[in-house]
């Protein structure tokens, strides 16, 4: 640990809260509304601690920056990790539905049933549907999709992206048109419900004549269906791959 008096530790510390508070911007413009920048910038000031406690002292100005910038956004990751609940193998099985989907939806022409989904995937129906349950927090977009930050040069990977900041890209817009004309009704009345009217998945339910359950079930299939029509064949939406930047 550095030798550092109280003064020296707040005075390093005031001299870089600014690189984690523009990380934790950059980072934010690529997530939902529901995530608060607050967590990413204390988060951020951990690291940023750790990391004068730890080098401020053995490091030049430049190379301490790259340091913290580094730290900072290892802590902002592992914290937006530690909110995602999806275990690896959830989803291992998602990735697995949406190639499965993907496949027969070019060999049928039309949405597979789930029955044809579970057959491809050599499960019985009620182990599929309990997969579909299970994920019922399963995102259109996530993280993993976006690559890098915009104006940092280390990659990274995040959690979930802003759907509504990702349709800006036109690519994208136009892949998820076209996946949403696809959807079976119940399907689209069921993302319909939830996303544009805003209701709760047992509102659904009941308008639905169907259980929770199952609303959660089409939910999730329906988020699959659409991915399996935007994902490239490393399960990546090539939309969202990062732009070259003119220099």
């Amino acid at each position: 640990m550095e030798n550092l008096t109280d003064q020296e530790l707040l005075q390093a510390f005031a001299l870089h809260a600014p690189l984690v508070e523009k990380l934790a911007r950059s980072l934010g413009r690529r997530l939902p509304a529901c995530v608060d920048a607050e967590d990413l910038i204390q988060d951020g000031h951990l690291a940023l601690v750790h990391a004068v406690l730890a080098t401020y002292q053995k490091l030049n100005a430049a190379h301490f920056k790259n340091y913290v910038a580094l730290r900072v956004q290892g802590a902002m990751l592992d914290g937006l990790r530690a909110m995602d609940h999806g275990s690896r193998q959830l989803r291992k099985d998602m990735r697995a539905v949406e190639l499965a989907l993907q496949k027969l939806g070019h060999l049928l022409g039309r949405a597979p049933l789930e029955q044809e989904v579970a057959t491809e995937l050599d499960i019985s129906l009620k182990k599929y549907q309990r997969m579909l349950q299970e994920a019922a927090d399963y995102n259109l977009i996530s993280l993993e999709d976006l690559g890098a930050f915009d104006d940092l040069p280390i990659p990274t990977l995040c959690a979930e992206a802003n759907p509504l900041a990702m349709l800006e890209r036109a690519a994208l817009r136009q892949s998820l048109a076209q996946a949403i004309s696809l959807l079976p009704s119940q399907s689209h009345s069921v993302l319909h419900h939830y996303y544009v009217d805003d209701l709760k998945m047992h509102e659904i339910g009941r308008l639905l004549q169907v259980s929770e359950a199952r609303v959660s079930q089409i939910h999730t299939q329906a988020i699959a269906l659409l991915r399996s029509c935007m994902v490239d064949g490393s399960g990546s939406i090539p939309a969202l791959k990062p732009r070259r930047r003119n220099r």
